[in-house]
């Protein structure tokens, strides 16, 4: 049993089975600290059985490296990609609430870089709804990461 119904399960015609009118929350690109409990709030929804959060952190190291701290940088375009993105994650899912917050600027190893949250009915979409949301994000949406390494190196990361 996988955890979700199919389209032929009494009940999947419920209103709370489907997505909701307008289920993107909030989207928005930061140059201040991300808060894993305002993005979770955005997605607060009662017809929601199961809610997936990524929380991406800048860590410690990159292929083998010690990374000493890194900056993003976003195109003005990049909200604009990222509702692109979440409306095509709302298309394919039925997802009741959605949020999705990228920092920019300078971090430094622990800080949080990026905080998406879905929830829907059940929790098997929300987990493959948000892992689409995150994933696309980081593929599409025109945001670089610029490490340091503790070598004194340093590299461009295309979009983060």
């Amino acid at each position: 049993m996988s955890g979700t119904p199919s389209d032929s399960t009494p009940g999947r015609d419920h209103p709370g089975e489907r997505a909701a009118a307008d289920p993107i929350r909030l989207l928005e690109i930061r140059d201040s600290a991300l808060s894993v409990d305002e993005v979770f709030a955005a997605v607060g929804d009662a017809a929601a059985g199961g809610t997936a959060l990524f929380v991406g952190t800048v860590r410690s190291h990159d292929n083998g490296a010690d990374v000493e701290g890194l900056g993003y940088s976003a195109h003005p375009t990049a909200v604009a990609e990222m509702r692109r993105i979440a409306e095509k994650v709302v298309a394919d899912f039925p997802v009741r609430a959605l949020a999705a917050v990228h920092r920019v600027g300078e971090l430094r190893i622990g800080d949080l870089a990026v905080v998406v949250a879905v929830s829907c009915p059940h929790r098997g979409e929300a987990f493959d709804a948000c892992r689409r949301m995150i994933d696309d994000l980081k593929h599409e949406v025109p945001i670089w990461k610029h490490q340091t390494f503790s070598d004194g190196t340093e590299e461009w990361v295309g979009a983060c």
